[in-house]
């Protein structure tokens, strides 16, 4: 059986593909490369190029490769620039959806395993998030991730498709040294580019109320990540019993000063970081059990923060002169 990666030549999505390989699992990839890289796919796996709004596109590949699955992580990313850009967010991340949702119908394609996301819970008012933790997206981003969980919760009833969804929370380190973080807003490479440039790296606020003032996040390792897809697409493809959503946390915080430290130390390059003023809709701490996933998708914590930082500036090492972005 044949399953479907959306977006599977971006970072996170390239590691899902590999770890579906890993399991003998046959996979093709659709992706329009506005982000992902197609050196990121390895050679075996078929790449269609193209978008997701492109019905007659998408349903020929799910035909032709006898796809009955789909991972769906292709969308647009960027909760913060999503304000500014509201109207292609929700064209990305929900007529896109539908769009494939129509073709998976059309196809008898019926099981999904959604990319969700933490920005769901927006600003929550608990130290550690579940999922009962009520869901108060701040973000176009979020919202459109809110309501791909619905367009799967009504499209189950109606059609009987088998899905869950799966919401991440920071996601760094890489499984490949050929592989980074191509976000141009993410901490990690964030950080690794302005150390690159010669530059100081910046923390936005150290007067949180956390126990050295900065923000607290949650970070789990991009491997372990992949496997818990694999996890999901296995139980869906044996018919087990699989809950709406899951959170994939750590159910433990690191705080951005933390981070820093550990970068400090993996690189080798001695830098103190400059403080600025906190960013407007910050919260000091969001971290989430990932209880629910350790049950169901084999979820652990796999790598520690040095590892994750390891192998994340060993990848982007490895991209060279490149820019990420």
């Amino acid at each position: 059986m044949t399953w479907l990666v959306t977006g599977g030549a971006g970072y996170i999505g390239s590691h899902v593909v590999r770890a579906m390989l890993d399991a003998q699992i046959p996979v093709v990839v659709i992706d329009d490369l506005s982000t992902g890289r197609a050196e990121f796919i390895p050679d075996s796996v078929p790449l269609v190029r193209g978008t997701l709004l492109d019905a007659e596109l998408v349903t020929t590949t799910l035909r032709e490769h006898a796809v009955r699955g789909v991972i769906h992580i292709a969308g647009y990313k960027y909760a913060g620039v999503s304000v500014q850009r509201p109207l292609h967010t929700y064209e990305q991340n929900v007529s896109a959806m539908v769009t494939l949702l129509k073709a998976m119908e059309d196809t008898g394609a019926d099981k999904m395993v959604f990319s969700s996301s933490a920005a769901t819970y927006g600003t929550p008012a608990v130290d550690t998030v579940d999922e009962t933790t009520p869901t108060h997206p701040e973000s176009p981003y979020g919202e459109t991730k809110l309501i791909g969980e619905w367009l799967l919760r009504d499209a189950g009833r109606a059609s009987g498709l088998q899905h869950t969804s799966l919401r991440y929370f920071n996601v760094v380190g890489s499984g490949s040294p050929d592989i980074f973080d191509v976000s141009p807003h993410n901490l990690f490479p964030l950080v690794f580019d302005m150390l690159l440039r010669g530059e100081t790296p910046r923390i936005n606020g150290d007067d949180y109320p956390t126990p050295d003032g900065t923000c607290v996040r949650d970070y789990v390792d991009v491997s372990d990540l992949a496997l818990a897809h694999v996890a999901a697409a296995r139980r869906l493809d044996a018919r087990q019993p699989v809950e709406r959503v899951y959170n994939l946390g750590s159910g433990a915080g690191t705080s951005v000063r933390e981070i820093m430290s550990a970068i400090r130390s993996v690189t080798g390059i001695d830098f103190e970081p400059e403080i600025t003023p906190r960013r407007p809709g910050d919260s000091a701490r969001i971290v989430a059990a990932g209880d629910l996933a350790a049950r169901d998708l084999e979820w652990r914590m796999r790598h520690s923060l040095q590892d994750m930082v390891a192998s994340a500036w060993a990848a982007r090492q490895s991209a060279g002169g490149h820019n990420p972005t």
